[in-house]
């Protein structure tokens, strides 16, 4: 697949969010915020980043609309699929399935997993003596899990350096600030003390994404296990969402809704203005 520059990242992101607004809208769903802010890492990983034989876990399974917008921007989900979210019989649950649907190697959203599985795979292609890196997104709050800790020390003795971790650093969980449920920092120097290369970014940024990129693939990166803290907004891009808890669980009103992708259009025409004057 050819990587798309950043001006086609912000097009199809904008074509994501539209896409997932619109599922999680027909759903009277929540979990918005968790997608708004992982977007950008989505899109930036499938289209910006991972050749065709890499692996993306998301797991912050919550944010499955977000992934199943990007996986239908990709070409592996239809319309027709799409407008099945939430629907009595569909693939497309409120967390990733199990076999169900190309690009989905695992069910997650069972947080706290998605790391191990990764530090599997990754170890299991080395055995097979393969070239394929395996991405897994996490959310920060999941790292509350012992397990997560648990597959960072397996992925570190290993020296996995074909997996890479990106963390949607929004500083918000389920219940109310990470800073206040169970503290994180120093975050970048935990990471470090457990042997992974560790770079940050602006998770809504392409340029940013994608130094991070380059980062991970310097020489002082390449044999160490990488992990990406991706600092984020919870609800990014609508005022009345934005950096709140309560959109990690309320679904959108039809007034919302209409005002919530009248925002996301205006970010979105904003971001490319934006680019065209830096360029």
């Amino acid at each position: 697949m050819t990587k798309m520059n950043n001006t086609q990242l912000i097009e199809r992101a904008f074509s994501v969010k539209k896409r997932f607004l619109r599922m999680y809208k027909a759903a009277n769903a929540g979990h918005i915020g968790c997608s708004l802010s992982c977007t950008e890492m989505l899109v930036f990983l499938k289209f910006g980043w991972m050749k065709s034989d890499d692996s993306l876990i998301l797991s912050k399974g919550h944010a499955a609309a977000a992934l199943y917008s990007v996986l239908a921007e990709e070409g592996s989900l239809t319309e027709a699929d799409i407008e099945t979210f939430y629907q009595n019989g569909t693939v497309l649950c409120a967390h990733p399935p199990v076999n169900k649907i190309k690009g989905i190697p695992f069910a997650t959203g069972s947080l706290g997993h998605g790391l191990s599985l990764s530090a599997g795979m990754a170890l299991a292609s080395r055995l097979k003596r393969t070239e394929r890196t395996f991405f897994c997104v996490t959310s920060d709050g999941e790292l509350d899990e012992g397990s997560v800790w648990e597959a960072a020390l397996f992925v570190a003795h290993h020296r996995l350096d074909n997996v890479i971790w990106l963390i949607d650093r929004n500083m918000i969980q389920g219940i109310g600030r990470t800073e206040e449920v169970m503290a994180l920092e120093p975050l970048n120097a935990k990471l470090r003390a457990f042997r992974f290369f560790v770079a940050e970014s602006d998770g809504h940024d392409f340029a940013s994404l994608d130094l991070a990129k380059k980062a991970c693939e310097t020489s002082a990166a390449r044999a160490l296990p990488k992990a990406i803290i991706c600092k984020t907004v919870k609800g990014n891009g609508i005022s009345f969402f934005k950096d709140t808890v309560d959109c990690h669980y309320l679904p959108l009103k039809d007034s919302q809704y209409e005002l919530a992708l009248g925002e996301i259009e205006a970010n979105y025409r904003e971001t490319l203005s934006r680019r065209e004057l830096a360029s």
